[in-house]
């Protein structure tokens, strides 16, 4: 059982696929940085100063008892529902135009191995001239 296990978790697609994991995690987290870093920003300042995190729609206003919090707010947060469709819309875009160019260098490669003739295999001998050999080698030997 253990021999299986080694021959399953140590094959190639298996290491691969966690190489993309660990490097889908780490695409993440830059492009949530980039998104919330440098994109939100400049949509709230060209859309006059508008934070798209305090987006909400509040039903019930919070109960306040001096500096206490008796009853909290229940709102509707959709600013961080359109900050997350556009974290999600630029990681798809990415990985779509990252697949897109390994898909056209993959052709481009494919179609130059193509273009490229097989070499010719040494062609070997007949099946007559090995007999007539077979033949000599059995005159020898008597």
């Amino acid at each position: 059982m253990w021999k299986e296990f080694k021959e399953f978790a140590f094959k190639g697609n298996v290491l691969d696929l966690a190489m993309g994991v660990i490097m889908g995690g780490a695409f993440g987290k830059i492009v949530t940085s980039v998104v919330n870093d440098l994109i939100m920003p400049l949509l709230g300042f060209f859309m006059a100063g508008m934070d798209f995190k305090s987006l909400k729609y509040v039903m019930s206003p919070a109960v306040m008892e001096g500096e206490t919090i008796i009853k909290p707010e229940a709102a509707i947060m959709y600013g961080n529902f359109i900050q997350n469709v556009v974290d999600f819309l630029i990681v798809a875009i990415s990985i779509f135009i990252f697949i897109k160019l390994i898909n056209k260098s993959k052709d481009k490669f494919i179609k130059q191995q193509e273009a490229v003739p097989a070499p010719e295999e040494p062609k070997g001998p007949t099946q007559e001239e090995l007999l007539a050999e077979i033949r000599d080698l059995l005159k020898d030997n008597q």
